[in-house]
C-alpha cells in the first residue's frame, strides 16, 4: 500500500501510522486525511493487526489543518473570498471527519505516541486515541479560539471525557499551551518518557497488548466507550 503523506507499516501484530509532513509540523491536508483513514481501515480489517500506534515525523505530532494550502479549510486555490461557514462545515463533515469516523470503528487498542506539538485539530487527533504516551518535549494546546473558531474535530466531545469539564473548558477558552508533565498531571497522557525512547516505549506497550486476548480486549474497549454514553 503506497502513501504520499503518511508512512504505514505492520510488524508483530502492531500497525504504525506516521504522519509524514515534518516540514509543516505534520499539519494535515485532504490527502493526509484520506490516507490516515485508509490506514485505520486497513488496520481494522487485518486480523493480524492487534494494536495501532499513531505518531508524527520530525519535531511535531500534528499542527492541525494546513491553513496555507492542501486542506479545504482555506477554500479553493485563488479564491478571492474566504469560504462560507457552510463550506467549512461541509469540509469537516466530508473530509476531516473521515479520521474520527474510522477511529470510532476501530475496536483495537489505538495509541498516540506524541513526539512534539499537538495543536488545535492535532490535539483533537491525539485525543481520539485510547491512550497517549508523550515524549518529554511534547506540548498541547486547543488553539481554535485564537482564530475565532469552535473546536471542529471532536475536541468538545473528547476532551471533557479525558480531563473533566472544567479543565477542558479552561484549555479551550484560554488556548494556553501545556507541557508533557502538566498533561500527565491532569491525566491527559498516561506516561511521559524521554523523547529518544518514545517509540520504543510505545511499541513495547503496543506489543504487550497485541499479545493479549484480542476478542476480550476489543469487546472491553467497546463496552467502555458505550458506557460513557
Amino acid at each position: 500500500m503506497d502513501f504520499e503523506q503518511i508512512l504505514y507499516d505492520k510488524a508483530d501484530g502492531v500497525a504504525t501510522i506516521t504522519l509524514n509532513r515534518p516540514e509543516r509540523m505534520n499539519a494535515f491536508t485532504d490527502v493526509m486525511i484520506r490516507e490516515w483513514a485508509q490506514a485505520l481501515e486497513d488496520a481494522r480489517l487485518d486480523r493480524d493487526v492487534r494494536a495501532v500506534i499513531v505518531t508524527g515525523a520530525g519535531r511535531g505530532f500534528c499542527a492541525g489543518a494546513d491553513l496555507r494550502g492542501g486542506s479545504g479549510v482555506g477554500g479553493a486555490a485563488g479564491a478571492q473570498t474566504p469560504p462560507a461557514a457552510a463550506d467549512r462545515r461541509n469540509w469537516l463533515r466530508d473530509g476531516v471527519h473521515y479520521v474520527p469516523r474510522a477511529v470510532q470503528l476501530l475496536d483495537k487498542p489505538y495509541i498516540a505516541a506524541v513526539n512534539g506539538a499537538a495543536v488545535g485539530a492535532g490535539m483533537d487527533m491525539a485525543s481520539m486515541a485510547d491512550i497517549r504516551i508523550a515524549g518529554d518535549g511534547a506540548k498541547f494546546a486547543m488553539t481554535y479560539l485564537k482564530i475565532g473558531l469552535v473546536p471542529g474535530d471532536g475536541g468538545c466531545y473528547l476532551l471533557p471525557r479525558i480531563v473533566g469539564i472544567a479543565k477542558a473548558l479552561e484549555m479551550i477558552w484560554t488556548a494556553d499551551f501545556i507541557d508533557a508533565e502538566e498533561a500527565l498531571r491532569i491525566g491527559y497522557v498516561s506516561k511521559v518518557v524521554p523523547g529518544d525512547d518514545l517509540m520504543a516505549s510505545a511499541r513495547a506497550f503496543a506489543l504487550r497488548l497485541a499479545q493479549g486476548p484480542a476478542v476480550a480486549m476489543q469487546l472491553a474497549k467497546r463496552l467502555v466507550y458505550r458506557g460513557l454514553d
